[in-house]
């Protein structure tokens, strides 16, 4: 605890001490007031705890084992109350993402459907078949197949 007596023992040496006494004795009508706890001296000695060994309690490491098994426990029941919201919150994520991919596919699938509607149109086939030379065979030459004579590979007999 510093007081204003060590501050200015710091500062100043025991000669000056010695010179104000000199200079009351010199001249008795100079007068000064004198400091507060002038003299009081607070000697302070170094300690050296180096060498020393601390003594082991054997209840401390109890102590030590009951408080990580408290914040263990702590942490645990933390995250047991807190995981069914975030699975949750994560499980609301998975849903948005499937309904925009099912809305993606869902589109797809009508451009797939109106592209196949177009490709497979009456008008588009009478112009393929224009384009590629394809005409239509005389009705001497179509030969229809008999279902009645086992000769088809779907009638043959097992």
């Amino acid at each position: 605890m510093a007081t204003l007596a060590t501050v200015y023992h710091k500062f100043f040496d025991r000669g000056l001490e010695q010179t104000v006494e000199t200079l009351r004795a010199v001249d008795a009508s100079i007068r000064v007031r004198a400091f507060a706890n002038e003299d009081v001296y607070f000697f302070t000695k170094r300690i050296d705890n180096s060498r020393l060994v601390r003594e082991a309690d054997p209840r401390a490491r109890g102590t030590c084992w009951k408080l990580i098994g408290s914040a263990g426990a702590a942490v645990v029941l933390l995250i047991g109350v807190l995981l069914p919201s975030a699975y949750g919150l994560l499980a609301g994520y998975q849903i948005q993402s499937l309904r925009r991919e099912g809305q993606r596919l869902a589109t797809e699938q009508a451009a797939l459907e109106l592209s196949e509607a177009r490709l497979l149109s009456p008008a588009r086939m009478e112009e393929l078949a224009r384009v590629q030379q394809f005409v239509d065979p005389e009705p001497q030459k179509v030969v229809y197949l008999d279902s009645k004579a086992g000769a088809l590979a779907m009638n043959k007999e097992k």
